[in-house]
């Protein structure tokens, strides 16, 4: 497989964590209504999600994604230092943004808070003996609360939604002209959109646990 075919395939899988992200978001945002609402609703949310077919289907493509992203990033990197065409030997260094010339380190801390995600929640709701709610659903909103009353936890949080942010900023500039959409007409609402796009799916994200930090004492 060429080189092209792994950025095409970066590219695709980039562009569905993106619209994976979105629906993450409009589902936590539940987080922020008030307690008495939150927690049954959250948990009717989070209930729904284990149990619809459609959405665990979904959540395997996600999970391929997440996978494959993370393997043809590390691939592309190696064959970029092997040959030489890493940024910091190329003249694109000087136009180039910070983040375009270190998405493998921006990569490597997302990778990280995927894996502290996964195991703080994922694999508590999916493996761990969770208390049910009143209303007879796996009480995953205390345990997001409880998870959150914990400061270096929330500073992680916020730490890597920021680096979320660059890489998504570049992320979704580079894999919409990775897949021959980038039209010279529309290259800056593109960006426009992307850096928008960015910054309000990040700073939302990384409020939810500064919210319920402060919210919940």
């Amino acid at each position: 497989m060429n080189t092209l075919a792994h950025k095409i395939i970066m590219a695709l899988t980039g562009l569905f964590l993106c619209f994976f992200l979105l629906i993450h978001f409009l589902g936590n945002t539940q987080l922020f209504l008030p307690p008495e609402h939150a927690q049954q609703s959250f948990n009717a949310y989070s209930s729904f999600l284990t149990g619809n077919f459609l959405v665990k289907l979904v959540s395997y493509v996600l999970y391929l994604s997440i996978l494959l992203h993370a393997i043809y990033a590390l691939i592309i990197s190696k064959k970029n230092n092997n040959t030489g065409g890493h940024y910091k030997d190329d003249q694109r260094a000087r136009s180039s943004k910070w983040y375009s010339r270190n998405m493998g380190v921006l990569g490597t801390i997302i990778l990280i808070f995927i894996v502290l995600h996964f195991q703080n929640f994922w694999y508590v709701y999916k493996f761990g003996k969770i208390s049910l709610d009143p209303w007879g659903h796996k009480d995953l909103y205390t345990v997001v609360v409880t998870a959150f009353q914990q400061g270096w936890l929330v500073i992680i949080y916020v730490l890597a939604m920021i680096a979320l942010a660059y890489h998504l900023i570049h992320g979704i500039s580079s894999g919409v002209r990775t897949l021959g959409l980038f039209n010279p007409k529309f290259v800056r609402w593109i960006n426009v959109f992307g850096i928008w796009y960015s910054i309000i799916i990040c700073t939302g994200f990384a409020l939810m646990p500064i919210f319920i930090y402060f919210t919940h004492k």
